[in-house]
């Protein structure tokens, strides 16, 4: 018997040790390959340097050589040059030091977009439209969007002198600017409703942001709000501990919100609440929309897991994946997806798998037969795989492809620019409405440009009518396909009319935005916006409130009971 067991004990030892020196043999042949490749980069970087044809710019083809190679992975994980970290630092911290607006590229020109209520541009004067042509006497008119975003950043307190040219205007303008410690406020717009139905926009999860998250719920509710809605359409996200203590103001102390997952199992976290909420009862609705994504995810994700809030709007970006930056020579950074986000029901809501790409490199969404079930606190169905599923969906209209070419090709955006130096001023944000006649200059104003939109269901009928011809069909089909191409090859006069509705919304919008900023915007569409006419509509009514997060046809306390053991805390 002891001999059996001597034996037995020494063939285990064997089988860990055989083990232990093919995991270490396995770790070396991996380093042995990183260096490999590392000595062949360098190798072929050298060699180019010597002897290719043309002079190079070593830091722009290692750079794009780097880009490339991690385009491969994911969209997540990313590169920052030494000059490129400040963009990486405005992303989590939402603060830069600069005139606070956006600069784009118009017409071969780099151009004032949007300047921030509130902050150095729009206190100075600056419009958007404004043409830089100069700044502290420095030529910008050949100059690239970043090289000019370089120009105007810089110390705070410091002031710069920029040369514009306004559209409209035969001279130039020089315009002194104070620069300024730039924080984007997180919280775009709040304010109450129906007497007692607060609301906040909440634009990004950078650092802090919850304490203005905090102050202004605390706000509204001073103001009478017993009940709020919570608005995170179109917010991609940010700090993951920003989303945990935005949900620690509404659950109680010691709960998990979201724990992670990788590689590397030391850097495996659980995130509990660590404060006492502000408020454990107060009916909440939180809207989401595909431009929800991350942090915005787990808010709601972690809202809902918990019964807390009915979820309103269009299933989220489902971004279930942590980034971790991490420090390079010479001040580079990288910033590396590494692990999965998990939320209390124990999901992870990643909708595309990166890590299996089709043939043509392009990546598909989780189909939803292989997602899995999971269930909430009350023991409602959710499931994983796919963005956060409303409670109540919904229906996204989506306008013609039209109005996507005005927008990109800054026809809206030229149109408004010369209409806004007609008007000195116009009526409060949630009561202007463009005339028809100024929607008739805007359509005059569309057919004097050489405007062209449409160009892929003019590619793809062009492709039918050459398929079609090979195969004989168009002997049999010619009338069906002509009448067809009538109506899906783009015509100007009848698109600008067909979808009239939704270009004179997105005129509307940019009109309102050049007056009263991205608050103003927020003011028009509540108006009219049916998801959050519908969170009003679900606050107000007690009983469809309660029977939403509490349903009473639910599965069997057995099904429920096997699903729900290391859900919660």
């Amino acid at each position: 018997m002891k001999k059996r067991l001597y034996c037995t004990a020494l063939a285990a030892l064997t089988f860990f040790a055989i083990a232990a020196q093919d995991s270490l043999s396995s770790k070396n042949k991996r380093y042995f390959d990183i260096d490999k490749n590392i000595d062949i980069f360098n190798s072929v970087l050298r060699n180019l340097d010597m002897f290719y044809v043309d002079s190079l710019e070593t830091n722009s083809l290692v750079q794009r050589t780097i880009a490339n190679m991690l385009a491969g992975l994911d969209p997540y994980t990313e590169y920052y040059s030494e000059e490129d970290v400040s963009d990486l630092r405005f992303l989590t911290t939402g603060e830069y030091a600069g005139i606070g607006a956006i600069i784009s590229y118009n017409d071969k020109k780099v151009i004032i977009n949007e300047p921030y209520e509130g902050l150095p541009a729009a206190k100075a004067g600056l419009k958007a439209g404004d043409h830089i042509l100069e700044i502290d006497g420095q030529d910008m008119r050949k100059s690239s969007v970043k090289e000019v975003s370089d120009k105007l950043k810089g110390t705070p307190g410091t002031t710069i002198t920029i040369e514009i040219r306004r559209p409209g205007e035969q001279k130039s303008r020089k315009i002194p600017v104070l620069r300024e410690k730039i924080t984007i406020p997180a919280v775009t717009y709040s304010t109450i409703a129906d007497g007692n139905v607060g609301y906040l926009h909440f634009g990004g999860f950078t650092d802090k942001s919850s304490e203005e998250f905090k102050r202004t719920v605390l706000d509204l509710k001073a103001k009478g709000a017993t009940s709020l809605v919570i608005d995170l359409r179109g917010n991609g996200g940010g700090i993951l501990d920003e989303a945990v203590n935005i949900v620690n103001l509404f659950v109680p102390k010691s709960v998990e919100i979201v724990s992670t997952k990788g590689k590397v199992r030391q850097w495996d976290r659980t995130y509990r609440t660590q404060n006492q909420p502000i408020d454990t009862i107060i009916p909440l609705t939180v809207l989401i929309d595909t431009g929800s994504a991350s942090a915005s995810e787990i808010t709601a994700g972690a809202l809902q897991d918990f019964d807390r809030a009915v979820i309103i709007g269009n299933r989220s970006y489902g971004k279930g994946l942590v980034q971790t930056p991490r420090s390079l020579p010479y001040g580079g950074n990288i910033k590396i997806t590494t692990s999965k986000y998990y939320i209390p029901s124990g999901r992870c809501i990643q909708a595309l798998d990166y890590s299996h790409r089709n043939p043509d490199g392009s990546v598909a969404r989780v189909p939803d037969s292989l997602t899995n079930l999971f269930y909430t606190k009350n023991g409602r169905p959710v499931r994983d795989g796919g963005g956060i599923t409303p409670d109540i969906s919904i229906a996204q209209e989506r306008p013609g492809t039209i109005t996507y070419y005005l927008m990109v090709d800054n026809i809206v955006f030229d149109f408004v620019t010369q209409w806004v130096q007609k008007h000195t001023d116009i009526a409060p944000a949630g009561q202007f409405e463009l005339s028809d006649a100024d929607y008739e200059a805007f359509k005059a104003f569309v057919k004097s440009k050489d405007f062209q939109y449409d160009r892929m269901s003019e590619k793809t009928m062009q492709s039918l009518k050459e398929i079609m011809d090979f195969e004989g069909y168009m002997k049999t089909a010619g009338d069906e396909f002509k009448a067809l191409e009538s109506k899906l090859v783009p015509d100007l006069d009848r698109d600008l009319e067909t979808f009239k509705t939704d270009i004179k919304d997105l005129i509307t919008e940019e009109i309102i935005q050049r007056y009263y900023y991205k608050k103003g915007v927020l003011i028009h569409e509540l108006v009219k916006d049916k998801a959050y006419l519908k969170a009003r509509e679900v606050l107000n009514d007690k009983e469809m409130y309660k029977n939403i997060l509490n349903p009473t046809k639910l599965p069997p306390a057995e099904e429920i009971k096997e699903k729900l053991p290391r859900r919660y805390s």
